[in-house]
């Protein structure tokens, strides 16, 4: 079936202007000033857009779609998300990870949850592994869960300077790299090495000393959770100069802010004002993650749950609050991460590209959310929900 979205303001995310735009097959077919084919073809589905904003589909790069955590005890374990979590938000495409726990959340449970949630109406993907090292696998390493499993597309998430990593040592973060680089490579796959950052003030110096003291690419490593504190977010601007990626996260709790974690948006308009380069920034939710907070002997003193809602809300934040323009912050859930992961159909208004788009009214609120040309949110509500919802 064919779908015309008519008359949006197109944010691809560049601005394009107000245009036309087909869609067909899942994918978009045409992008013009005036597309007249519901004239011709009678079945096409008109989507009237005038006055709205169409940008590409959020693509979240880091989510604990089978529940995270447990810090607190099995009890505390969170919750699975369900597919109104990111279709309600604007969230077309995710990355599927674990995290602390790998025992009682396993790589087969995250595999099957992700291909559950693609075959439900979004894109997903994962990565192979957890905090811990040695990494955990299915095939027996990470150069073969990459090359052999479509699904998996990197590695991660991998905790350094976290009292609940497994303190690896440079040797054994550049084996890591470079059989997820190798994996990639003869996969088609970017490989990407997602590193949970703790709150440690070693900050980045391991992976530092991996890119000097190895031929790894700085770009192997995708460090995650960078405005944990002031400390690392400034330590992370000498990496975006050496042309290292960062990812900032949304989830957070009023407790952090408090003692001095930077909000995202702030974060970006501060990188920004500084004159970092966007396409290395990228925002993600860490959805349903745990969010535990410790005192100061690591004991757990508190625990809130990540949501894929924090991903919209801090690009928002970030034009509303701090006067960043609409296509630099909608880049860093779209066009920067989709490069990033390699996922080269995503992050993207542009013809051939996946038709995984929002449509946001005057006031930047999420009205009708498309994944692959099926619309799963209509006038701000879900008409496709999960299995089980």
């Amino acid at each position: 079936m064919l779908k015309l979205i008519k008359g949006a303001d197109v944010y691809a995310p560049e601005y394009l202007g107000q245009k036309d735009v087909l869609i067909a097959d899942g994918r978009i077919m045409a992008i013009e000033t005036e597309i007249n084919v519901a004239a011709i073809y009678k079945d096409c589905v008109v989507i009237k857009a005038e006055g709205m904003k169409l940008v590409p589909g959020f693509v979240d790069s880091l989510v604990h779609i089978t529940g995270g955590g447990g810090e607190g005890g099995f009890h505390t374990r969170t919750p699975e998300m369900s597919l109104t979590d990111a279709s309600l938000n604007g969230i077309t495409t995710m990355v599927g990870v674990l995290g602390t726990d790998a025992t009682t959340r396993s790589l087969p449970n995250l595999l099957a949850k992700s291909r559950a949630l693609t075959y439900e109406g979004i894109s997903c993907y994962c990565h192979t592994g957890s905090y811990q090292v040695p990494v955990t696998t299915i095939t027996g390493s990470v150069q073969d869960d990459i090359i052999l499993i479509p699904d998996f597309i990197g590695v991660g998430e991998i905790a350094i300077a976290d009292h609940r990593s497994s303190n690896p040592s440079v040797s054994e973060i550049a084996k890591i790299a470079s059989q997820a680089r190798v994996g990639g490579m003869l996969s088609g796959k970017k490989g990407i090495v997602s590193i949970h950052m703790g709150d440690s003030t070693d900050y980045l110096s391991l992976l530092k000393a991996v890119v000097d003291e190895t031929d790894i690419p700085i770009t192997q490593f995708y460090p995650t959770h960078i405005n944990r504190n002031r400390g690392l977010l400034d330590a992370a601007k000498s990496w975006l100069d050496d042309g290292g990626l960062i990812d900032l996260t949304t989830s957070t709790t009023e407790m952090d802010l408090a003692n001095g974690e930077p909000r995202c948006s702030e974060a970006l308009a501060e990188l920004l004002e500084e004159g970092k380069n966007i396409d290395q920034i990228t925002f993600s939710s860490d959805g349903h993650a745990s969010l535990p907070t410790f005192d100061s002997e690591g004991n757990l003193s508190g625990l809130k749950v990540g949501s894929e809602a924090s991903l919209f809300a801090e690009i928002r934040a970030a034009v509303l609050d701090y006067n960043v323009p609409l296509e630099m912050a909608i880049k860093v859930a779209t066009s920067s991460p989709a490069s990033v992961l390699g996922l080269h159909s995503k992050g993207r208004i542009k013809v051939s590209a996946d038709a995984d788009m929002v449509l946001l009214d005057e006031d930047l609120n999420i009205q009708t959310v498309l994944a692959k040309g099926q619309v799963l949110v209509k006038d701000g509500r879900a008409i496709v929900k999960g299995t089980f919802e």
